[in-house]
């Protein structure tokens, strides 16, 4: 089943998916796969897996220091194709997607990068700099593997513009809750709700919110206005503060009714 239709059918389910993220290599790989096990076991449906890069700059501070430090440790390309494919395995429950840079993509081979990730059972990609004037090649190959390439709406962007990327991409759309880089937080008000609604007309495609989102009222105020909730910096902090094992309860706490 492809990333659109299997979110289609959770969404009869569940009110508001969850999509978490994390930074391969950050702080280890074996801390990974902890926190990836405490994620699943808990509900999530969407893992973003970032390879990192050394100049990831839609990312603030927490999620550019720890893309500092995997690179510092050694971590390369070839590890995280390896690792994603023994996560898709081990938790065939969650939608796997690769989120990186495109330096990262083309240094390795458009091609083969895309190959190796439908191998391995990925679900698609976000890759935050590439717009899709510039990725005619990455969306057609990515197409023919049925994996989504996730588009992007801003806040700035128009109308027409998000008709216009919508129409090149596929699963979902991650809708930037706000202008600047990850990490500060959003507040879920009035002018949010608007600019989701806008998002609402312009397509067809499940709707994720990130930038900011990490406790359960931010989760709660998307319910009717968005259908994921994607939450990077918040997990990121809990675990360098409080190890891998908080993080199931964290999860589970968002959640709640």
């Amino acid at each position: 089943m492809n990333l659109q239709d299997d979110l289609r059918q959770r969404l009869t389910r569940k009110p508001v998916l969850l999509m978490t993220h994390l930074v391969l290599g950050y702080p280890s790989l074996a801390v990974n796969h902890e926190v990836i096990r405490q994620m699943a076991e808990n509900g999530v449906d969407c893992i973003e897996l970032q390879i990192p890069f050394s100049e990831p700059m839609a990312d603030g501070p927490v999620i550019l220091k720890a893309n500092q430090e995997a690179l510092a440790a050694g971590i390369k390309v070839r590890d995280c194709l390896a690792f994603a494919a023994e996560m898709v395995r081990e938790f065939p429950q969650v939608n796997f997607l690769f989120m990186t840079y495109y330096n990262v993509v083309f240094r390795f081979g458009l091609e083969e990068f895309i190959r190796q990730a439908a191998e391995t059972g990925m679900k698609g990609f976000i890759i935050p700099d590439l717009p899709p004037e510039e990725g005619s090649e990455y969306l057609r190959l990515a197409k023919e593997q049925d994996l989504a390439a996730i588009m992007f709406f801003t806040p700035t962007s128009t109308d027409a513009r998000m008709r216009e990327v919508a129409s090149q991409g596929g699963g979902f759309i991650y809708c930037v809750a706000r202008k600047g880089v990850t990490g500060q937080h959003t507040e879920v008000d009035d002018s949010l709700a608007a600019y989701l609604s806008r998002c609402r007309k312009a397509t067809e495609l499940p709707l994720a919110v990130g930038f900011g989102i990490a406790s359960r009222e931010d989760v709660a105020m998307l319910e009717g206005r968005a259908d994921m909730a994607v939450i990077g910096t918040a997990t990121i902090k809990l675990v360098d503060r409080e190890g891998a094992a908080a993080v199931g309860p964290f999860i589970r706490s968002l959640a709640e009714s």
